[in-house]
């Protein structure tokens, strides 16, 4: 098992990482997530074990999931195999031609990155596409967004 100093390190690392990529200072990311300017390079540098909420305001300041930061911290197991597809399926917050659209987008970037042909997810038409029906709500909505 990954002892607590080099799991705290690895963490700290990794906000770095993040934070570079995300053309922050260390100042601004603290002020974003609401922690003081020491406490956050401690946690870079891997001297500070933050709590859960600290991490989830820093996962909101660096707009990633904070599920991320909890499991290189230990707080969460990883878990095997993200049903992705899974959850946008039974997430009610969007329409079925919206969940379709993003599955659509979701399964050609994993072909594009994988460069392999995956069995094909239900709903979803031969190529990735939307069944017709989705495509024709999908398109309907469309319209009457750009319409008002």
């Amino acid at each position: 098992m990954e002892d607590i100093q080099t799991r705290m390190r690895d963490l700290g690392e990794f906000i770095r990482e993040q934070r570079s990529v995300a053309r922050l200072s260390l100042r601004k990311l603290s002020d974003m997530a609401g922690i003081s300017n020491p406490y956050l390079s401690q946690i870079e540098r891997g001297l500070r074990k933050p709590s859960a909420e600290i991490l989830q305001q820093i996962a909101k300041a660096l707009r990633i999931s904070a599920e991320t930061l909890y499991v290189r911290a230990g707080i969460l197991e990883e878990r095997e195999g993200d049903d992705l597809v899974g959850e946008i399926l039974r997430d009610p917050s969007i329409t079925e031609a919206q969940k379709q659209a993003l599955i659509q987008v979701y399964v050609s970037f994993q072909h594009e990155n994988e460069g392999l042909q995956g069995p094909e997810v239900e709903g979803v038409g031969e190529g990735g596409s939307p069944p017709p029906e989705a495509a024709a709500t999908l398109e309907g909505e469309e319209a009457a967004a750009t319409s008002t």
